[in-house]
């Protein structure tokens, strides 16, 4: 079986589609492509993205594809449904929304379409991104879905006896490590991924997805749903929060209703607002817009693109978008909205110069091994393009 999963309404998921496809995002404890992957045996599944990701995030065509938005996430009804169709049929919500279309055509993102095809309609329900705040909002039942298509017909490694465990939902993989540390898992599954480490001191109140590799550092507090991704590293208190991979929270400060992209790094005593002091309901920047949108929520912290940092101390005012490669520090909050390749703080901003934002990358990816690769520089450099008519400083 090929799926191809397409992006829909990239804009409006800025800045997390800057760097990757929609199904490249992580909700639960796995991405949007990989809940496919782990729902669907023996098939093929790949991206169709812009071309300036396409080199990274390859598609592949058969001779019968089965495209698939890549916002939505999978469970067994949509799989079936998506397996029933035939040539020339689309499956669509009671909304008319596109869920996936079948056909033997090698289909183009702008060629999408469900003119001349006949529509089969999906009347089950199903969770799907739209906006950048859904990917914290879907984590609580994303987490519980994911645990238990991972832990299915799998035994658990044991608990050390230094650690307090309160409930029965905990999994915790090969080679990872748990000390001294409070769990409770009565509110939300527990998941601790392959050579994961949750350090002493640590509490933990379900959900929580901590991905491979991934560490709690020393006394931290976390509240679910929060999904920490592969080799972040992870301290002070969190809520409900989602780290894509590859970043670092490391030490004390507050991070409440969040998504961070990967290689981010919030130095020590950054902190997060998530609740206007009027309780009203939260506007936040939105790039399809091009201005701020009600979210009709009332909590909502940070949004923030890949390779993005801010310094020590820093305050990030309610529902704060920071778009990639951004730098950020100095006292006072700095503006709600912070393009990409921005460099300074409330008093002052300047445009982040390529070279120099590569370098950084540079040297916090060595630092994981991993090397800053020429496909992933020229995805930079596009984004650095694109992201310039908002660098009006």
């Amino acid at each position: 079986m090929n799926i191809i999963l397409f992006d829909q309404h990239k804009k409006n998921l800025l800045p997390f589609t800057y760097t990757r496809p929609i199904a490249d995002f992580r909700c639960g404890i796995i991405t949007l492509k990989e809940k496919w992957e782990k729902r669907i045996a023996n098939a093929t599944i790949s991206y169709l993205t812009d071309d300036y990701l396409s080199e990274k995030f390859v598609c592949n065509y058969a001779n019968e594809n089965y495209y698939v938005s890549g916002n939505i996430l999978a469970n067994d009804h949509l799989v079936r449904a998506i397996k029933a169709l035939e040539e020339g049929q689309y499956l669509s919500d009671e909304s008319n929304r596109l869920i996936a279309l079948k056909t033997s055509k090698k289909l183009s993102l702008s060629e999408i379409s469900t003119e001349g095809l006949e529509a089969v309609y999906f009347e089950d329900s199903y969770n799907k991104i739209e906006n950048v705040w859904d990917i914290f909002v879907l984590n609580a039942e994303a987490i519980e879905q994911d645990f238990d298509l991972i832990t299915k017909g799998r035994n658990s490694q044991p608990l050390d006896n230094t650690n307090t465990h309160i409930g029965d939902r905990l999994f915790i993989e090969e080679g990872a490590k748990v000390q001294a540390a409070i769990l409770n898992s009565t509110s939300g599954p527990i998941y601790i991924g392959k050579n994961a480490e949750v350090m002493e001191g640590s509490v933990v109140r379900g959900g929580l997805a901590l991905g491979e590799s991934a560490t709690l550092k020393l006394s931290s507090k976390i509240y679910g749903a929060t999904t920490i991704g592969p080799h972040s590293k992870v301290g002070g208190e969190v809520n409900n929060s989602v780290v894509f991979g590859y970043s670092n929270k490391g030490h004390d400060g507050f991070l409440g209703n969040s998504v961070l992209g990967e290689w981010c790094n919030l130095g020590a005593d950054t902190n997060v607002s998530n609740l206007k002091n009027n309780y009203a309901s939260i506007k936040l920047w939105n790039y399809e817009k091009g201005g701020f949108k009600d979210s009709g929520r009332q909590f909502c912290g940070m949004m923030m693109g890949d390779h993005s940092k801010s310094g020590i101390n820093t305050m990030f005012n309610t529902a704060t978008v920071v778009g990639v490669s951004a730098n950020v520090y100095g006292g006072g909050f700095p503006r709600s909205f912070i393009p990409s390749f921005a460099w300074g703080g409330a008093e002052k901003w300047m445009t982040f110069r390529f070279e120099k934002a590569m370098e950084v990358s540079e040297k916090m990816m060595e630092r994981r091994g991993i090397a800053l690769g020429e496909i992933d520089r020229a995805i930079l450099k596009s984004v650095f393009e694109q992201s310039a008519i908002y660098r009006n400083f």
